[in-house]
């Protein structure tokens, strides 16, 4: 079984969204059996909040299951449970680091480093463009797949 946390900031907007859009696509590949997928944040500002209106309304938009769940913060246990920590942009991966005490075995990711075209996920908080974030994330997720199961 392939373990993934999805991670950014506060676990409401970006990492939500591409667990449930992951989630999605291996259901639809037919191959979710093979797969755990769940999110978390590097700031403790949003734990127990919902997912954001934003993400809700565009993953309903896509046809994209979710349901109600509560932001929480990566906990250093995280880097033994996961095989791929993948994280929405730079400055989650320097928190990643030292909530984990580094990168010993390699696992932490930038989504968009699976794609040609490698930068940070936008944060629709402050863009207000979910979905822009939605098509990164979709493009970052067919990378991604790519990279470990094709």
């Amino acid at each position: 079984m392939t373990k993934i946390l999805f991670v950014c900031h506060g676990n409401i907007c970006r990492s939500p969204m591409a667990e449930f859009m992951l989630k999605d696509r291996v259901k639809k590949l037919g191959i979710a059996d093979g797969f755990q997928i769940d999110s978390a944040a590097t700031s403790t500002e949003e734990i127990g909040n919902d997912i954001h209106s934003g993400t809700r309304s565009v993953l309903r938009k896509n046809n994209i299951d979710f349901c109600k769940r509560a932001a929480r913060q990566a906990v250093k246990s995280d880097y033994e449970k996961y095989d791929y920590i993948i994280a929405m942009d730079s400055a989650n991966i320097r928190n990643l680091h030292r909530i984990f005490g580094g990168d010993r075995d390699k696992k932490i990711y930038k989504l968009l480093d699976f794609t040609e075209f490698p930068r940070d996920v936008a944060d629709p908080w402050y863009t207000g463009n979910f979905e822009k974030t939605y098509d990164d994330i979709s493009v970052g997720i067919e990378a991604f797949l790519d990279k470990i199961h094709r």
